[in-house]
Protein backbone atom coordinates (compact mmCIF):
# COMPACT_ATOMS: atom_id res chain seq x y z
CA UNK A 1 0.00 0.00 0.00
CA UNK A 2 1.45 3.33 -0.90
CA UNK A 3 1.75 5.79 1.64
CA UNK A 4 3.08 9.46 2.11
CA UNK A 5 3.91 11.89 4.77
CA UNK A 6 1.77 14.49 6.53
CA UNK A 7 2.43 17.86 7.40
CA UNK A 8 3.16 16.66 11.05
CA UNK A 9 5.32 13.84 9.58
CA UNK A 10 3.09 11.43 10.34
CA UNK A 11 3.16 8.20 8.03
CA UNK A 12 -0.23 8.01 6.38
CA UNK A 13 -1.29 5.29 3.80
CA UNK A 14 -3.65 5.35 0.68
CA UNK A 15 -5.22 2.58 -1.69
CA UNK A 16 -6.16 2.82 -5.51
CA UNK A 17 -8.47 1.08 -7.32
CA UNK A 18 -9.09 1.37 -11.07
CA UNK A 19 -7.56 3.18 -13.62
CA UNK A 20 -8.31 6.97 -15.56
CA UNK A 21 -8.85 9.95 -14.29
CA UNK A 22 -8.30 10.26 -10.13
CA UNK A 23 -10.97 10.79 -7.92
CA UNK A 24 -9.79 11.48 -4.13
CA UNK A 25 -11.82 9.65 -2.09
CA UNK A 26 -12.21 9.93 2.28
CA UNK A 27 -14.22 7.54 4.24
CA UNK A 28 -16.19 8.25 6.82
CA UNK A 29 -16.64 6.75 10.52
CA UNK A 30 -13.01 7.57 11.41
CA UNK A 31 -12.79 4.15 10.29
CA UNK A 32 -10.34 1.48 7.88
CA UNK A 33 -11.31 2.72 4.66
CA UNK A 34 -11.24 -1.28 3.43
CA UNK A 35 -15.08 -0.63 4.28
CA UNK A 36 -15.56 1.81 0.79
CA UNK A 37 -13.66 -1.03 -1.37
CA UNK A 38 -14.16 -0.10 -5.04
CA UNK A 39 -17.67 1.92 -4.56
CA UNK A 40 -19.25 -0.84 -5.94
CA UNK A 41 -17.72 -1.24 -8.74
CA UNK A 42 -16.76 2.95 -9.52
CA UNK A 43 -13.32 1.78 -10.47
CA UNK A 44 -14.46 0.80 -13.74
CA UNK A 45 -14.90 4.36 -14.34
CA UNK A 46 -12.29 6.44 -12.51
CA UNK A 47 -9.08 5.95 -10.40
CA UNK A 48 -9.88 5.67 -6.94
CA UNK A 49 -7.60 7.00 -4.31
CA UNK A 50 -9.05 6.37 -0.79
CA UNK A 51 -7.46 7.73 2.18
CA UNK A 52 -6.83 5.75 5.10
CA UNK A 53 -7.08 8.30 7.93
CA UNK A 54 -4.56 8.98 10.45
CA UNK A 55 -4.32 6.07 13.25
CA UNK A 56 -7.12 4.09 11.10
CA UNK A 57 -6.47 1.52 8.79
CA UNK A 58 -2.35 1.19 7.92
CA UNK A 59 -1.93 4.90 8.87
CA UNK A 60 -0.29 5.51 11.35
CA UNK A 61 -0.98 6.45 15.49
CA UNK A 62 0.05 10.38 15.53
CA UNK A 63 1.68 11.79 18.26
CA UNK A 64 -0.97 14.37 19.16
CA UNK A 65 -4.59 12.89 18.95
CA UNK A 66 -5.98 16.81 18.64
CA UNK A 67 -4.79 16.07 14.85
CA UNK A 68 -7.31 13.73 14.80
CA UNK A 69 -10.10 16.70 14.32
CA UNK A 70 -11.98 17.47 11.57
CA UNK A 71 -10.69 20.37 10.43
CA UNK A 72 -7.16 19.44 11.16
CA UNK A 73 -7.56 16.40 8.37
CA UNK A 74 -8.18 18.88 5.98
CA UNK A 75 -3.82 19.10 6.16
CA UNK A 76 -3.81 15.38 5.43
CA UNK A 77 -6.00 15.74 2.25
CA UNK A 78 -3.84 18.61 0.69
CA UNK A 79 -0.82 16.77 1.46
CA UNK A 80 -2.12 13.90 -0.32
CA UNK A 81 -3.33 16.17 -3.14
CA UNK A 82 0.03 17.63 -3.31
CA UNK A 83 1.81 13.86 -3.35
CA UNK A 84 0.23 12.76 -6.55
CA UNK A 85 1.02 16.55 -8.42
CA UNK A 86 -2.41 16.98 -9.17
CA UNK A 87 -3.20 20.96 -9.59
CA UNK A 88 -6.93 19.76 -9.30
CA UNK A 89 -9.16 16.82 -8.18
CA UNK A 90 -12.55 15.17 -7.79
CA UNK A 91 -13.11 14.93 -4.59
CA UNK A 92 -15.53 12.28 -3.01
CA UNK A 93 -16.72 12.48 0.44
CA UNK A 94 -18.55 9.61 2.46
CA UNK A 95 -20.69 10.41 5.66
CA UNK A 96 -18.76 12.13 8.14
CA UNK A 97 -15.67 12.53 5.58
CA UNK A 98 -18.53 14.76 3.72
CA UNK A 99 -17.55 17.03 7.00
CA UNK A 100 -13.88 16.80 5.69
CA UNK A 101 -14.53 17.11 2.28
CA UNK A 102 -16.91 20.52 2.34
CA UNK A 103 -13.90 22.00 4.87
CA UNK A 104 -11.38 20.93 2.54
CA UNK A 105 -13.39 22.49 -0.62
CA UNK A 106 -14.25 25.81 1.41
CA UNK A 107 -10.21 26.21 2.17
CA UNK A 108 -8.90 24.84 -0.89
CA UNK A 109 -11.89 25.62 -3.59
CA UNK A 110 -8.96 26.10 -6.56
CA UNK A 111 -7.74 22.79 -6.36
CA UNK A 112 -11.63 20.94 -6.27
CA UNK A 113 -12.95 20.01 -9.92
CA UNK A 114 -15.99 18.14 -8.94
CA UNK A 115 -17.12 17.26 -5.27
CA UNK A 116 -19.48 14.00 -4.40
CA UNK A 117 -20.63 13.82 -0.87
CA UNK A 118 -22.10 10.71 -0.60
CA UNK A 119 -24.92 10.14 2.30
CA UNK A 120 -23.08 12.94 3.45
CA UNK A 121 -22.80 13.93 7.33
CA UNK A 122 -23.89 18.02 7.69
CA UNK A 123 -22.28 19.02 10.91
CA UNK A 124 -20.08 20.92 9.20
CA UNK A 125 -22.40 23.15 8.48
CA UNK A 126 -24.23 22.61 11.08
CA UNK A 127 -27.72 20.92 9.50
CA UNK A 128 -29.07 18.77 12.71
CA UNK A 129 -31.23 15.41 12.05
CA UNK A 130 -34.08 15.68 15.16
CA UNK A 131 -34.73 12.23 16.69
CA UNK A 132 -38.47 12.44 15.28
CA UNK A 133 -37.34 12.63 11.94
CA UNK A 134 -35.54 9.75 12.60
CA UNK A 135 -38.06 7.92 13.95
CA UNK A 136 -40.46 9.15 11.27
CA UNK A 137 -38.08 7.35 8.78
CA UNK A 138 -37.89 4.55 10.48
CA UNK A 139 -41.30 3.48 10.32
CA UNK A 140 -41.28 3.07 6.71
CA UNK A 141 -39.16 -0.45 7.11
CA UNK A 142 -42.27 -1.59 9.43
CA UNK A 143 -43.21 -4.12 7.61
CA UNK A 144 -39.32 -5.57 8.04
CA UNK A 145 -39.12 -8.48 10.46
CA UNK A 146 -36.38 -7.21 12.21
CA UNK A 147 -38.53 -4.10 12.65
CA UNK A 148 -39.82 -4.41 15.91
CA UNK A 149 -37.08 -4.45 18.20
CA UNK A 150 -34.75 -2.32 16.15
CA UNK A 151 -37.46 0.49 16.94
CA UNK A 152 -37.61 -0.10 19.96
CA UNK A 153 -33.80 0.92 20.83
CA UNK A 154 -34.32 3.80 18.30
CA UNK A 155 -37.02 5.09 19.78
CA UNK A 156 -34.83 4.87 23.54
CA UNK A 157 -31.78 6.55 21.97
CA UNK A 158 -33.86 9.54 20.43
CA UNK A 159 -35.40 9.67 23.84
CA UNK A 160 -32.41 9.79 25.62
CA UNK A 161 -33.04 6.55 27.51
CA UNK A 162 -31.18 3.83 25.78
CA UNK A 163 -27.91 2.85 23.73
CA UNK A 164 -28.43 -0.65 22.54
CA UNK A 165 -26.91 0.76 19.47
CA UNK A 166 -25.88 -2.47 17.85
CA UNK A 167 -30.14 -3.02 17.67
CA UNK A 168 -30.38 0.05 15.06
CA UNK A 169 -27.69 -1.61 12.61
CA UNK A 170 -30.68 -2.90 10.02
CA UNK A 171 -31.78 0.53 9.38
CA UNK A 172 -28.33 1.37 7.90
CA UNK A 173 -29.39 -0.45 4.89
CA UNK A 174 -31.74 -0.88 2.27
CA UNK A 175 -31.75 -4.81 3.21
CA UNK A 176 -30.34 -6.05 6.16
CA UNK A 177 -28.71 -9.53 4.87
CA UNK A 178 -25.59 -11.26 5.18
CA UNK A 179 -23.79 -8.83 3.05
CA UNK A 180 -24.83 -6.21 4.50
CA UNK A 181 -24.14 -7.67 7.90
CA UNK A 182 -20.47 -8.69 6.96
CA UNK A 183 -20.33 -5.12 5.60
CA UNK A 184 -21.16 -3.15 8.73
CA UNK A 185 -18.98 -5.61 10.30
CA UNK A 186 -15.60 -3.72 8.21
CA UNK A 187 -16.89 -0.28 8.80
CA UNK A 188 -17.05 -0.18 12.15
CA UNK A 189 -14.36 2.41 13.33
CA UNK A 190 -11.65 0.85 15.99
CA UNK A 191 -9.85 3.99 17.34
CA UNK A 192 -11.76 5.40 20.13
CA UNK A 193 -9.24 8.44 19.96
CA UNK A 194 -10.21 9.48 16.23
CA UNK A 195 -13.84 8.95 17.07
CA UNK A 196 -13.65 11.31 20.02
CA UNK A 197 -11.66 13.85 18.68
CA UNK A 198 -13.01 14.42 15.27
CA UNK A 199 -15.97 16.51 16.53
CA UNK A 200 -13.95 18.32 19.29
CA UNK A 201 -14.07 21.61 20.15
CA UNK A 202 -12.75 23.67 16.88
CA UNK A 203 -13.80 21.23 14.28
CA UNK A 204 -16.51 23.17 12.88
CA UNK A 205 -17.14 26.68 12.12
CA UNK A 206 -20.62 26.41 10.09
CA UNK A 207 -20.87 30.18 9.89
CA UNK A 208 -18.01 30.60 7.93
CA UNK A 209 -17.99 26.76 6.03
CA UNK A 210 -21.48 27.84 4.97
CA UNK A 211 -20.10 31.45 3.57
CA UNK A 212 -17.19 29.77 1.64
CA UNK A 213 -19.62 27.04 0.06
CA UNK A 214 -22.14 29.78 -0.90
CA UNK A 215 -19.39 31.13 -3.96
CA UNK A 216 -17.72 27.82 -4.09
CA UNK A 217 -18.26 27.31 -8.49
CA UNK A 218 -17.41 23.72 -8.69
CA UNK A 219 -20.34 21.37 -9.33
CA UNK A 220 -21.42 19.18 -6.19
CA UNK A 221 -23.15 16.10 -6.19
CA UNK A 222 -25.60 15.56 -2.91
CA UNK A 223 -26.55 11.43 -3.25
CA UNK A 224 -28.39 10.47 -0.25
CA UNK A 225 -30.45 7.15 0.44
CA UNK A 226 -34.04 7.27 0.75
CA UNK A 227 -34.62 5.65 4.31
CA UNK A 228 -31.03 6.51 5.54
CA UNK A 229 -31.55 7.62 9.38
CA UNK A 230 -28.09 8.65 9.48
CA UNK A 231 -27.93 11.01 6.81
CA UNK A 232 -32.15 11.50 6.10
CA UNK A 233 -32.89 13.15 2.47
CA UNK A 234 -34.17 16.23 4.28
CA UNK A 235 -30.87 16.95 5.72
CA UNK A 236 -29.06 16.05 2.17
CA UNK A 237 -31.56 18.55 0.80
CA UNK A 238 -30.75 21.28 3.32
CA UNK A 239 -27.27 20.59 2.00
CA UNK A 240 -27.72 20.81 -1.01
CA UNK A 241 -29.25 24.49 -0.96
CA UNK A 242 -25.95 25.48 0.53
CA UNK A 243 -24.15 25.72 -2.84
CA UNK A 244 -24.72 27.59 -6.11
CA UNK A 245 -24.19 24.62 -8.33
CA UNK A 246 -25.62 20.83 -6.54
CA UNK A 247 -27.77 18.23 -7.66
CA UNK A 248 -29.22 16.51 -5.22
CA UNK A 249 -30.38 12.78 -5.59
CA UNK A 250 -32.07 9.97 -3.70
CA UNK A 251 -31.28 7.01 -4.22
CA UNK A 252 -34.06 4.05 -3.64
CA UNK A 253 -34.76 1.93 -1.38
CA UNK A 254 -30.80 2.80 -0.35
CA UNK A 255 -29.57 2.85 3.31
CA UNK A 256 -26.45 4.60 4.35
CA UNK A 257 -23.99 2.58 2.06
CA UNK A 258 -26.06 2.94 -1.34
CA UNK A 259 -23.21 1.36 -3.28
CA UNK A 260 -24.03 -1.63 -1.24
CA UNK A 261 -27.58 -1.54 -1.66
CA UNK A 262 -27.65 -1.24 -5.40
CA UNK A 263 -24.35 -0.87 -7.13
CA UNK A 264 -25.54 -0.70 -10.91
CA UNK A 265 -27.27 2.31 -9.79
CA UNK A 266 -24.76 4.19 -7.46
CA UNK A 267 -22.02 3.64 -9.76
CA UNK A 268 -24.70 5.04 -13.15
CA UNK A 269 -25.27 8.33 -10.93
CA UNK A 270 -21.95 9.30 -9.67
CA UNK A 271 -19.83 8.13 -12.92
CA UNK A 272 -22.59 10.22 -15.15
CA UNK A 273 -22.07 13.03 -12.50
CA UNK A 274 -18.18 12.99 -12.85
CA UNK A 275 -18.25 12.79 -16.56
Amino acid sequence: MPTFSAPDGTRLAYRTYGDGDPLLCIPGGPADSRYLGDLGGLSAHRRLIVLDLRGTGRSAVPEDAATYRCDRLVDDVEALRRHLGLSRTDLLGHSAGANIAVRYAARHPESVSRMALITPSARAVGIDVTGAERRELAALRSGEPWFPAAFAALEAITRGTGADWAAVDPFFYGRWDEAAREHHAASRPDNPDAVAHFGAAGAFDPAATRAALAVFGAPVLLLAGQVDLNSPPRSAAAFAGLFPDATLVVQEGAGHYPWVDDAARFTETVSAFLG
